[in-house]
């Protein structure tokens, strides 16, 4: 059977219907009117969002809206939005983000040009063009002490296994890349199946680029494609901690969740002894006054009973 469409792009909305009208908005100029289709995915946000946005794109015959029964979280939503048509490729999007200029375009003729390749992220950047860090090493029990410590001198002896990859001009490999904005091939879908469900939310771009991996495709970005990424609307994470505030138990899990099936209850087990070895570093130099907190409330116990 021929394939429907070249690409879908899968937008994601929870209770942001603003943001993800903004996103399908930047979107549409991106996509080519003949072969591609924008999904827009309400995970049962229950607060009208499914028809202000259906009100919205109804004049869009290229706008298609999924509404799902429950919210199953991220991976859950977005696996709703790939099943529902077929495509030689898919874009996730977060309902956070703004797509630019030939994205979209981008993205598939890297793909065509990298059949190795099982997906790419852009470069994710601030309204201003500023880049943010968008590719990454894999959370290894290790990165936990970095994690916990937030201590120079450890970061620096630790450095070739610190998380975050500096900015980069040019397309490279990667371990992970972030899912606010990715392109997935459909034969690695077909081969390793969609997101972790198991996932709420977190943890779930990591652990599907491990198991591309795992399966032979190789994980890429290229900052030659460019979208923006509104950190923190689509999501109350990142503001909680950079107010210092408690997480939602959902992250936990879902860290627990990643530790425990890559690396075992041992993995998980190292990984919560090293954060809590590097916190006690970091609680050290916080008592001497040497340094601001940068843990969140109740992070040492909610990362034990994840």
């Amino acid at each position: 059977m021929a394939t429907e469409h070249r690409v879908a792009a899968i937008v994601l909305n929870y209770r942001t219907p603003e943001l993800s009208a903004g996103c399908v908005r930047s979107l549409l100029p991106a996509l080519d009117p003949e072969r591609d289709v924008a999904v827009l995915v309400d995970n049962a946000s229950g607060d009208g969002s499914a028809d202000r946005l259906r009100d919205e794109f109804a004049s869009h015959p290229r706008v298609r809206l999924v509404v799902t029964e429950r919210n199953g979280g991220f991976a859950f939503g977005n696996n709703a939005g790939i099943r529902a048509v077929d495509a030689c490729a898919y874009l996730l999007l977060n309902s956070d983000t703004l797509v630019r200029g030939d994205a979209v375009d981008t993205l598939f003729r890297f793909l065509e040009s990298h059949p190795r390749a099982g997906l790419v992220g852009p470069r994710l950047e601030w309204q201003d063009g500023e880049p943010q860090v968008s590719g990454f090493r894999f959370h290894r029990p290790i990165t936990e002490l970095i994690a916990g410590s937030a201590t120079g001198p450890i970061q620096r002896a630790l450095e070739r296994w610190d998380v975050p990859l500096p900015i980069a001009r040019e397309a490279r490999r990667v371990e992970w890349v972030s899912f606010a904005s990715v392109m997935i091939r459909r034969e690695l879908l077909g081969t390793i199946g969609g997101l972790d469900e198991g996932y709420f939310m977190y943890f779930e771009d990591s652990d599907y680029c491990r198991a591309a991996q795992r399966a032979g495709f190789e994980v890429w970005q290229d900052p030659a494609a460019h979208v923006v990424h509104l950190r923190g609307q689509s999501s109350p994470v990142k503001r909680l901690h950079e107010a210092r505030k408690r997480l939602p138990r959902y992250y936990y899990a879902s860290r627990a969740r990643y530790f425990r099936k890559n690396f075992g209850f041992g993995g998980w087990l190292a990984a919560n002894l090293l954060w809590t070895a590097g916190r006690a570093v970091s609680w050290s130099r916080e008592t001497l006054g040497a340094k601001a907190r940068h843990t969140v409330e109740h992070q040492l116990w909610d990362n034990w009973r994840g």
